[in-house]
Parts: structure tokens; C-alpha cells; sequence
């Protein structure tokens, strides 16, 4: 089973791919959007769980998600529909980092897939680009709540991204030109839920799938992920969305 495959069956309750109940993404999805026609896209949208909430809410708005894998987007899209606003979202499987929409976006959402770009300032980059002149950036990374062992920095930082504390990565925000507005850093309760939704709905997916051939797999990595987390990054590893706005030039932030 790849990557994709398994974190989409991870998120199957809790299609919001980061640790936030659900009154905190209507809050600051409601803090985002500047007028009832807005028009958003979201850099690695997963299976478009945000703007689906977005367009629920925000009856004039358009929404486009972009995300190299397109699993979940058939049940989004059938929700959609159930709800009356499929005309109004467009989900576009392809690379966040090459993609190139055909008009720029009043709010951009880039939540917890700062990995596909590498690094947070080439997602500042890539926003940027995307953005309407007086729009509104969604950003959500990690960072650590305290310094983590050798080990589960490791772990964690295992791929291209590295991570610093909350102050430092607000500041090299800052730095590169934009003002938050609004912020939120995940409590241990919305991580709790998630994590304990994320290992759950992989392994309850293996236990009742004994003769797929990735079951064994599915189960182990729930298993994995679980003890990772309660026996390393709990209370360790952060995570913070910040509502920005383009710094005017020759403004400090």
C-alpha cells in the first residue's frame, strides 16, 4: 500500500488532515473569507475537505483544490452534490508545486502540506504567486512545543522539512512579508482526537479487511504511528494556522 493510499484510509474520520475540531476550522475559515464570492484554492487540499466546509457556509463562493493524489476526491465530490455545490468546486489532481490556475485566488489555503513544497518559505513562494492583491493566506505547519529528543526529531523531520518552535516560525513568516491576523495553535485535546481518529481508522480498516492483501500492513503502520506518538511527540510536536495578509511594502509585520 503507498503512502497516499494509507493516509487517505487514515483520515476517513477525520478528513481535516491536521489536529483541529471542527468549530476551529469554521472559525477560521469564517475569519479567512472576505466577502460571499470569494474564490479559494488550497495547495495540497487531500481530499478537499476544507473547501467543501468553505462553500457550505459561503453560499457565492468558488473553490479550487489541487493535491497530487486523488483519493477521497469521488466522496467529496458526491457530497458536494448532496449539498448543492458541486458547480462551484473543482478539484484537480496534479503537482501543487507546477500547477497554474487560470486566475488568482482571494484566500489560498496551504494546511499542513508545506512537505510538498520542501520547506515553509517555498510555500510563502507558492502562495504568493497564487494570491489576489489584497488576499488572504491559510497557512498550518508544525512546530515544537519543546525541544524533542534526538529521536523523535529524527523521526519526525524525516523528510526534507525541518521544524523550529512557535516564535521562530512566526517570525521567518514575518520575515518574509506577511501579517498574521489571526492565529490558532492546536490544543492537546485536537491532537488527541485526531491521532487517536488518524490510528483508528487504519486499524479498524485492516481488522475488517483480513484477506486484503494490505491488511497486515494497514495494521502494522497504525501500530507503529500509535506508539510514536504516545511514546514520543505527545505534547512535543505543535501545530499552529495562521490567517495572513501580504505585509504593505515598507511595513514591518
Amino acid at each position: 500500500m503507498d503512502r497516499l493510499t494509507l493516509s487517505a484510509l487514515a483520515h476517513t474520520d477525520h478528513p481535516i488532515s491536521a489536529p483541529l475540531g471542527d468549530g476551529t476550522v469554521a472559525d477560521l475559515l469564517d475569519r479567512a473569507i472576505p466577502r460571499p464570492d470569494a474564490h479559494l484554492l488550497d495547495l495540497g487540499c487531500g481530499e478537499g475537505a476544507w473547501l467543501l466546509r468553505a462553500l457550505q457556509a459561503h453560499d457565492a463562493a468558488t473553490a479550487v483544490g489541487v493535491d497530487i493524489s486523488d483519493a477521497g476526491f469521488d466522496r467529496t465530490h458526491a457530497e458536494a452534490l448532496r449539498c448543492g455545490v458541486a458547480d462551484r468546486l473543482e478539484l484537480v489532481r496534479h503537482d501543487v508545486t507546477t500547477y497554474r490556475p487560470t486566475r488568482r485566488a482571494d484566500v489560498v489555503l496551504s494546511v499542513g502540506a508545506a512537505y510538498a513544497f520542501g520547506a515553509l518559505l517555498p510555500t510563502l513562494a507558492a502562495a504568493r504567486e497564487h494570491l489576489a492583491a489584497d488576499g488572504v493566506l491559510v497557512l498550518g505547519d508544525c512546530f515544537w512545543e519543546r525541544e524533542p529528543s534526538p529521536e523523535v526529531r529524527a523521526e519526525v523531520e524525516a523528510g526534507p522539512q525541518g521544524f523550529t518552535d512557535l516564535a521562530s516560525t512566526v517570525a521567518s513568516v514575518v520575515a518574509d512579508g506577511w501579517t498574521p491576523v489571526h492565529g490558532h495553535v492546536s490544543t492537546l485535546a485536537e491532537w488527541d482526537e485526531y491521532e487517536w481518529s488518524w490510528t483508528g481508522s487504519l486499524a479498524r480498516w485492516a481488522l475488517d479487511h483480513p484477506d486484503h492483501p494490505d491488511h497486515r500492513q494497514a495494521l502494522e503502520a497504525s501500530a507503529a504511528h500509535r506508539s510514536a506518538w504516545l511514546g514520543g511527540h505527545r505534547g512535543v510536536l505543535g501545530f499552529v494556522v495562521l490567517v495572513l495578509r501580504p505585509t504593505p511594502p515598507g511595513v514591518g509585520g
